[in-house]
C-alpha cells in the first residue's frame, strides 16, 4: 500500500519530533500515531537512554484500545530486542497497530528486524518514507554504528576559482555574514569542532557557535590536531569545552579516541592541510563547501593532495542540496555511491 500525504505530512512531524530528544548513544527518533482515517492521535519521541522509545512514548499517551486500527508513523525502524526497555515492535502489536510506516532500517545486530516481526504478526509495513531526510537527523549515530567512529563532516571556504586564502594568507571574510551565520548554526549540531595547530596559530579561532556575539546553547567539543604548541593565551583554551589536543597525523587514531568518548559527530573547519588529509584517508562522510563568488588567483588552494593523481581516481560526490546564502552559495555533498567510505 502506497503512502499516502496525512502518512507524509506524519513523517515530515515524526522528524521534527525526533530533534526534540538529545544527541547522545541512542538516536534521536520521533513518532506520530494516526487514527485509520488518518488523524493524529498522538506523538511522541525519544527523551533519552533509559526512557521509553518514540513510539511508546507515543502509545502511552493513549487510551487502552485507542491505538486499535492504528498508523505508527516512526523514524527508525521499530526495535527487536530488550534493553533498557521492552522492544517496540512488540508493542506496537500489543497495541493493536495495523500499519508501520518508518524512514530508516535499524543496522544493530540486536536491535534491527522489528519489520519483520511486525509483518510475521500481519501488520503491514512500509520502510524508506523520507530516508535522506531521517538520515541527516541521526547521521552522527549511524556512523557510529555502521563504522564504530563519529561521523565527519569535513567544512572549507573558498573563492569562485577554488582559493582558500589570498596569496598573503588572508582570509577573513571570504564568505559574507549569512554564510558565516549558517557555519555557526552547524557547529552547534556538532558533537566536536577540529581543526589543525596551523590553523590556531594563523588565525586564533574561538572555536565555539555563536549567534552574533552570543553563545549558542550547544557548543561543539573543540579538538586541536598537530604537533605544533597551542599557545597558553589562544582563543581555543577559554572555550566553554576543556579542548583536545593531540599530537599525531593518524586521523583513524584520532576519531577511534573521540568515539570512545561518546562523539558522534565531527566538524572539521580547518584549514586546507587537515581537510585534505580527512578527505584522502577516506573519513569525509560530508563535505559543505561553501563558494564566494570572488576571484582571489595565487597558491592558497581550499585543498591540497588527497591522493588523486589521474581523472579515475577522482573523489565523485552526489550533491544533497545547493543552499543560496546571501551572494554565497553552499554546496552540501556526500561520497558517490562508487565512492561510498572513500572520499
Amino acid at each position: 500500500m502506497a503512502v499516502n500525504a496525512n502518512e507524509r505530512q506524519a513523517m515530515t512531524r515524526a522528524l521534527e519530533l525526533a530533534t526534540h530528544g538529545p544527541r547522545g548513544v541512542n538516536p534521536q527518533v520521533g513518532a506520530v500515531i494516526l487514527s485509520p482515517n488518518g488523524d493524529i492521535l498522538a506523538e511522541g519521541w525519544h527523551h533519552g537512554a533509559g526512557t521509553p522509545h518514540a513510539e511508546v512514548d507515543a502509545l502511552s499517551k493513549l487510551s487502552p484500545g485507542q491505538a486499535e486500527g492504528a498508523t505508527a508513523v516512526v523514524t527508525l525502524e521499530p526495535c527487536n530486542h530488550t534493553g533498557r526497555t521492552g522492544p517496540c515492535a512488540v508493542a506496537l502489536i500489543e497495541a493493536g497497530v495495523a500499519r508501520v510506516i518508518y524512514a530508516l532500517d535499524d543496522p544493530g545486530v540486536l536491535s534491527g528486524g522489528g519489520a519483520e516481526r511486525l509483518r510475521a504478526a500481519g501488520v503491514d509495513v512500509e520502510g524508506g518514507e523520507q530516508a535522506d531526510a531521517a538520515h541527516r537527523v541521526i547521521d552522527g549515530w549511524l556512523t557510529a554504528q555502521r563504522l564504530g567512529r563519529p561521523h565527519v563532516t569535513v567544512k572549507w571556504a573558498q573563492s569562485l576559482d577554488g582559493r582558500a586564502a589570498a596569496d598573503d594568507g588572508t582570509s577573513q571574510w571570504i564568505t559574507g555574514p549569512d554564510a558565516r551565520a549558517d557555519v555557526h548554526r552547524r557547529r552547534a549540531q556538532a558533537d566536536a569542532i577540529v581543526v589543525g595547530t596551523g590553523t590556531v596559530l594563523a588565525d586564533d579561532p574561538a572555536l565555539t557557535a555563536r549567534d552574533g556575539d552570543a553563545l549558542l546553547p550547544s557548543q561543539p567539543v573543540p579538538v586541536v590536531i598537530g604537533s605544533r604548541e597551542t599557545p597558553t593565551d589562544a582563543a581555543v583554551r577559554r572555550h566553554p569545552h576543556e579542548p583536545l589536543f593531540f599530537d599525531t597525523r593518524d586521523l583513524h587514531q584520532v576519531l577511534a579516541d573521540l568515539h570512545a568518548r561518546g562523539i558522534q559527530s565531527v566538524f572539521v573547519e580547518g584549514g586546507p592541510t587537515l581537510a585534505s588529509a580527512f578527505v584522502a584517508a577516506g573519513l569525509a562522510d560530508r563535505v559543505l563547501a561553501y563558494i564566494a563568488p570572488v576571484l582571489l588567483g595565487g597558491s592558497r588552494w581550499a585543498l591540497t593532495d588527497i591522493g588523486v593523481s589521474t581523472i579515475g581516481e577522482a573523489r565523485r560526490l552526489t550533491v544533497d542540496e545547493w543552499v543560496p546564502l546571501g551572494a554565497d552559495l553552499l554546496a552540501i555533498a556526500h561520497p558517490a555511491v562508487e565512492n561510498e567510505g572513500v572520499v
